[in-house]
């Protein structure tokens, strides 16, 4: 017990005066002048002691006794390890926090009660630093620690909250039905470290817990894994730079503590087959969604149209489809579709089942048949569409054009592409077409002339080019584009040798929640940045494994991690920093980038 009690006399000596110096204050309102109070509560005795031993498995109660009176902000928070399946029950009682346990204790047992973002003073709200207390019901306090980070499996930023979990079970199943031997959060950093534990090999998980269960729900959750079992390496002491408490803001003490073990939360494909969702998104119009990727269907029937008269569209995980009528018969008032698939039965088994779906139409989303004309728009009986052009992508994606609803007829050769010369001459060029693969309404026209910087370029769409489901025909319209001009804009240019796999190329900005240009490699090559503003970048690498252009997740039960993803990285940064007027160029060998 005494190597806990050092800690509480270093804390008490350093921030103890505090106390006296404030001292006329009334520490039961907030004072009415002065500076206002900035400094967190902190704990000035705790009985037990930290370290004790022999605690009675029933009716057992800790009181951490703070300097000043403060309030629970986030009971979830005051987290016990090994968990039970009652939280415990924390009350005031003037300055003192009472902790008791609603379930017995295990005998033998050593026990961490950790507050994180739980406790703050009364007054200002200032947030108490938090601690980990131990205590056992047997006669030793276990010593051994371990420590790792959980990050997001697509971004690689670290996750702050996850629950992490140590199983003595082996069994894929464990996560799922049983509750672990010890827990812990992650910190603003993703930190986390479980101390006190005992030496022996454990399954090792990181869970977005969105219930506080500490079980996994597939359907709702996300998950993370270490590969092979694990057991502790490192002995837990309140000295131990990881088990200290430090400011997240400083990035220099938070870097410094070891990690032993990297997580990366996915969300895993749920196993089950069913239907979960369906909406009428227009009168001709409808979608329906599926819980588990890759839905197999044998049919579907909508009223009493035909097969060929129902145009339908999956996205690509194959787990949301788009359904539409093609038909200038009056659409019915309820849609009654008829899907027959692939359905999990109560033995978990997919089998061949029909069932009937009944969409009635909302007033808001009839078209113009069925609603006053003072009320019909332009766009109510015309095929809508958009047309857009980005300066910045516009060599590699060309002008994009998306209806709202399927075509019937096009004429994408009566569509003109010209340009205007710097001196205003001006001339046509050809163009191609390109369908996008997974959205049957959008198509990429790609001109078939290199672009060059101070030319404009048009595209014209004629009226009545194209015709829609619903029988009508679109209007003219004409967009505009020149690449960016700016003298201040950058290019980086990154050469990729030793690729051996097909690979996802992205670059992101600082913030990564933006694709800015993306490209598809499965050999050597050498990929243009252009039109880049001075900031910070970075470069996502994904590992397509199974060559399905789509990153796949992972599976618990498969013990298979998701599809690799890494950040390139220039001296252990993961940002390029671009300045303004500048011509970089990098060189990324992927063979030693993603070796084992």
């Amino acid at each position: 017990m005494k190597k806990f009690i050092p800690l509480i006399i270093a804390v008490c000596a350093v921030l103890g005066p505090l106390m006296f110096m404030n001292s006329c204050a009334n520490t039961t309102e907030a004072p009415s002048g002065g500076d206002k109070d900035t400094i967190p509560p902190y704990i000035v005795a705790i009985n037990p002691l930290p370290g004790a031993t022999g605690v009675p498995v029933r009716g057992a109660s800790i009181v951490f006794s703070f300097n000043e009176y403060v309030t629970i902000k986030n009971n979830a928070n005051i987290l016990l390890s090994p968990p039970q399946q009652k939280r415990p029950v924390a009350r005031l009682r003037g300055r003192n926090l009472v902790v008791s346990f609603e379930e017995d204790l295990r005998p033998n047992t050593t026990y961490t009660l950790s507050f994180t973002d739980a406790i703050a003073d009364a007054n200002e709200g200032n947030m108490f630093a938090g601690y980990s207390y131990a205590f056992s019901t047997g006669e030793k306090i276990d010593s051994m620690m371990i420590t790792g980070t959980v990050r997001d499996c697509n971004t690689l930023a670290p996750v702050k909250g996850a629950t992490v979990l140590l199983h003595k079970d082996a069994s894929d199943s464990a996560v799922f039905k049983t509750l672990p031997y010890a827990v812990a959060k992650t910190d603003d950093w993703g930190f986390f470290v479980i101390p006190f534990i005992q030496d022996t090999v454990y399954r090792l998980y990181a869970l977005k817990d969105a219930n506080n269960d500490n079980l996994l729900n597939p359907d709702t959750e996300f998950i993370g894994f270490n590969d092979s079992l694990v057991r502790p390496v490192m002995t837990a002491s309140d000295t131990t730079r990881e088990m200290l408490r430090y400011d997240m803001l400083d990035t220099l003490s938070c870097l410094a503590r070891h990690s032993e073990y990297e997580l990366k939360l996915f969300r895993e494909i749920p196993s089950k087959q069913y239907l979960v969702n369906r909406e009428r998104t227009a009168e001709r119009a409808a979608y329906i969604t599926f819980m588990a990727h890759d839905a197999v269907i044998n049919s579907i029937g909508i009223n009493d149209y035909r097969p060929n008269q129902i145009i339908s569209q999956f996205n690509l995980q194959r787990d949301s489809l788009e359904l539409w009528i093609n038909s200038r018969r009056a659409a019915p008032d309820t849609m009654k579709i008829s899907v027959d698939y692939y359905k999990t039965d109560s033995t978990g088994v997919l089998r061949p089942e029909v069932e009937e779906i009944k969409l009635p139409m909302e007033n808001d989303k009839r078209t113009y048949s069925k609603r006053s004309r003072r009320d019909i728009t332009q766009e109510d009986t015309t095929c809508t569409f958009t047309l857009t052009a980005n300066p910045e992508t516009i060599e590699q994606t060309g002008y994009i054009i998306e209806f709202k609803y399927p075509i019937i007829y096009e004429n994408f050769d009566s569509l003109v592409f010209s340009y205007v010369t710097p001196r205003q001459s001006i001339d046509t060029a050809t163009f191609h077409v390109v369908r996008d693969s997974l959205n049957l309404r959008r198509y990429s026209i790609i001109p078939d002339i290199a672009l060059q910087q101070g030319y404009e370029y048009r595209l014209k769409v004629p009226h009545r080019a194209f015709r829609d489901i619903n029988g009508f025909y679109s209007d003219s319209s004409e967009v505009k584009c020149s690449l960016p001009s700016d003298d201040k804009l950058s290019v980086m240019k990154i050469n990729f040798t030793g690729v051996d796999r097909k690979l996802i190329i992205d670059l992101l900005d600082e913030k990564r929640d933006k694709v800015l240009r993306n490209y598809v490699i499965d050999s050597d090559a050498s990929l243009s940045f252009p039109y880049l503003k001075e900031g910070r970048y970075c470069v996502r690498i994904t590992e397509d494994a199974n060559r399905n252009s789509f990153v796949d997740t992972g599976s618990i039960l498969e013990r298979r991690q998701p599809e690799k993803v890494m950040f390139y990285e220039i001296d252990g940064e993961e940002y390029i920093d671009i300045p303004p007027s500048t011509e970089l160029e990098q060189t990324i060998d992927i063979a030693e980038m993603f070796k084992d």
